[in-house]
């Protein structure tokens, strides 16, 4: 049966069931797309990571005898629609079927479901074979139960997949080692240079200019440095094992003005594209622990599987349980616009010129930059989840959907209301100078709460207390902040405020 089998951007899966034979009867469709380029503003080096990942995906199993389809954003026939791309190719073929992976976005799930009510030929979808879970694995698993507690969902995970169980026990004595997770680098140990692959993409990027796609952020055209085929992601994977492994844990709360990347993996891209598997990743990194126990600690290893196995899935999870109505939550009801400085990173702030600047000049931060340095200030500064999200959609280049809209409406911004996290991720100044350097050569002083030279954080805090506490009155967990904020001075709280309101009204001042 001549049938067509659509692949998405983000399906970039080599050891999927569909290559493990040659069907001359098969044709494989990719294409890039004004629909996916436009829906949101994206980071180039985002765009450009996709589209040369998208090529060699095509490229490498072309060689190995599949028929590809393959649309470039720049060819005269590409229709840069979804819908028009499959019945097109469907009719030029003659194909009897119509075949797709099912997508990771609600979105583009919707999208598919109606193209296939239209067509006058079978369809069938497919799973990605890609994720530990299903997509109601997670649903089915909280069934009857008040609160998602992403612990137990991940202890479940440890256990039914055999990951760093001995004798149906945690391997160490211990299911969880954030505590050791949460040290400053203050320049030691050594911090290994990233691994970097130094490609020339000139040409993509004047594709994408002349194709008139509109994008933000900061490229090298001959120095890209994201793995973009799936040996080059293998070999982040084992740079990683070999030089980072052995201080992640340690370190992964880290911040520090002199190095970006620290002891991190950079290996989402590689993931959510799907080029590298959880499982070959997590398998990959524990054989290389019990290889070398003598030299890497445990809870190095835990804090890593714990992303992948506790983090990842929960939040995809959260996402198909809980879409489409997440995506438009704002328990919160903060309506401010997103500073001018978010697209420039020019701000006297510290911690956010770093942290927004790497953004656009690298199109990654660590997590806890993007939760408590650009997320917290979000936050405490009201702004609108709908603007916060696609700020995070489009400026990271492992950003998709199903793990940006969770990570950031849910945990970061609380607009969920406490579906994934049980408080909102705020601080002070203090948690920002504890775990970095960022304070150090500030304009503004982490320890002042008041004056012009008063870090913004802080007035923020109290500001954001105060203004929300009806939200948190029965939230067990902000029981003592809700405490310490009735006991505040009336007066200080007052000049608080004012201070406050002075960063919200004018964030690209400050």
């Amino acid at each position: 049966m001549k049938t067509i089998r659509l692949i998405l951007g983000d399906q970039l899966n080599q050891k999927h069931s569909w290559f493990n034979d040659v069907d001359e009867d098969i044709t494989y469709v990719m294409a890039e797309m004004r629909q996916e380029t436009d829906y949101v503003k994206h980071h180039i080096q985002k765009v450009v990571a996709f589209f040369l990942s998208m090529r060699n995906f095509s490229t490498t199993l072309s060689e190995k005898g599949h028929q590809f389809i393959y649309l470039k954003i720049s060819d005269e026939d590409n229709p840069q629609n979804l819908e028009k791309i499959i019945t097109t190719y469907i009719n030029k073929t003659k194909a009897e079927k119509f075949e797709y992976q099912l997508p990771d976005e609600y979105r583009l799930d919707e999208q598919l479901k109606n193209i296939c009510d239209a067509l006058d030929v079978e369809t069938e979808a497919f799973d990605t074979e890609h994720f530990y879970t299903t997509r109601y694995e997670l649903k089915d698993f909280f069934e009857g139960k008040k609160q998602l507690i992403m612990e137990n969902f991940y202890r479940t995970m440890r256990k039914k997949h055999d990951v760093m169980m001995v004798n149906d026990q945690p391997d160490g004595g211990k299911w969880n080692f954030d505590q050791s997770n949460r040290k400053k680098w203050k320049g030691e140990p050594k911090i290994p240079n990233e691994k970097t692959f130094g490609k020339n993409i000139e040409n993509l990027i004047t594709a994408i200019e002349n194709a008139e796609v509109k994008t933000f952020g900061n490229i090298k055209p001959d120095n890209f440095n994201w793995p973009t085929t799936r040996e080059e992601c293998l070999s982040v994977l084992e740079y990683f094992c070999k030089e980072l492994l052995v201080h992640f844990g340690d370190y992964q709360d880290a911040m520090h003005t002199e190095e970006k990347f620290l002891f991190h993996s950079r290996l989402s891209f590689a993931m959510n594209s799907k080029m590298l598997s959880p499982k070959e990743v997590i398998d990959t990194v524990l054989d290389h622990y019990y290889q070398n126990t003598e030299a890497i600690a445990i809870s190095q290893v835990e804090g890593f599987i714990r992303q992948i196995l506790g983090w990842r899935e929960y939040m995809r999870g959260i996402y198909w349980k809980e879409m489409p109505n997440y995506s438009t939550l704002n328990k919160l009801e903060n309506q401010n616009e997103l500073p001018d400085f978010f697209w420039t990173g020019k701000t006297d702030m510290n911690c956010l010129k770093h942290s927004i600047g790497q953004s656009l000049d690298e199109a990654y931060a660590h997590h806890i930059q993007r939760l408590m340095i650009i997320g917290n200030y979000a936050l405490l500064t009201q702004i609108h989840p709908d603007e916060v999200d696609k700020w995070y959609l489009g400026v990271y280049i492992d950003a998709i959907e199903w793990v940006e809209i969770t990570n950031t409406r849910g945990m970061s911004q609380f607009a969920d209301g406490g579906i994934v996290a049980t408080k909102p991720y705020v601080s002070s100044a203090n948690y920002i100078h504890k775990m970095g350097n960022y304070c150090s050569d500030c304009t503004y002083s982490h320890t002042k709460k008041l004056g012009e030279n008063a870090c913004p954080f802080n007035a923020l805090y109290w500001n954001f207390l105060d203004e929300k506490k009806e939200h948190f009155k029965n939230n067990n967990r902000m029981a003592m902040m809700m405490s310490l904020l009735d006991k505040k001075d009336k007066e200080e709280l007052s000049e608080l405020k004012k201070r406050a309101q002075a960063v919200i009204q004018n964030p690209d001042n400050f």
